[in-house]
């Protein structure tokens, strides 16, 4: 049984923002611009996306 996956990506800068949310964008493997990471889609990494989601975009969730 494979699991699902989420691919994200980087569009918004981390400067100036609240350390909580630095600390999410390095917890889901972004820190810089227009990086794209490939996770699983759990509940724990969707609730870290709802965080910064101003921060970032999902590209594809497979």
């Amino acid at each position: 049984m494979a699991s699902k996956k989420i691919t994200i990506e980087q569009t918004g800068s981390a400067l100036r923002r609240s350390p909580d949310q630095r600390k999410t964008l390095i917890g889901l493997g972004l820190n810089k611009l227009h990086k794209v990471r490939v996770l699983e889609d759990t509940d724990s990494v969707r609730g870290m996306i709802k965080k910064v989601n101003h921060l970032v975009k999902i590209i594809n969730e497979e």
